[in-house]
Parts: C-alpha cells; structure tokens; sequence
C-alpha cells in the first residue's frame, strides 16, 4: 500500500490531479498504520502471518 500511495502522489504532482495526491497520502498513511501494527506483533485484519 506504501509503494501505491508513492506512485498516485507523483502522478498527481505530475498531472496536477489535487484529489489523485490526496488519495496517494491516504493509502500512503494506512500502508504506514497496517505496517507499524503488524511490526508490533499484532494481529493485523484477522491474521497473525501473511501468506
């Protein structure tokens, strides 16, 4: 989710799309959230390991 949230913020820099950025720092920001919790040793959406 890191590495999508990366790509729409530059190509909504390049277009100049304000909604396509903001989308790009939303999913960037939950990628972070999901990847700090599952760090921490918690299940993360019902799942303790990714398969």
């Amino acid at each position: 989710m890191i590495a999508i949230g990366v790509v729409l913020i530059v190509i909504g820099l390049v277009v100049k799309i304000s909604s396509l950025w903001i989308a790009g720092l939303v999913v960037g920001v939950v990628g972070l959230v999901l990847l700090l919790v599952g760090l921490r040793g918690r299940k993360v959406g019902g799942r303790q390991y990714w398969y």
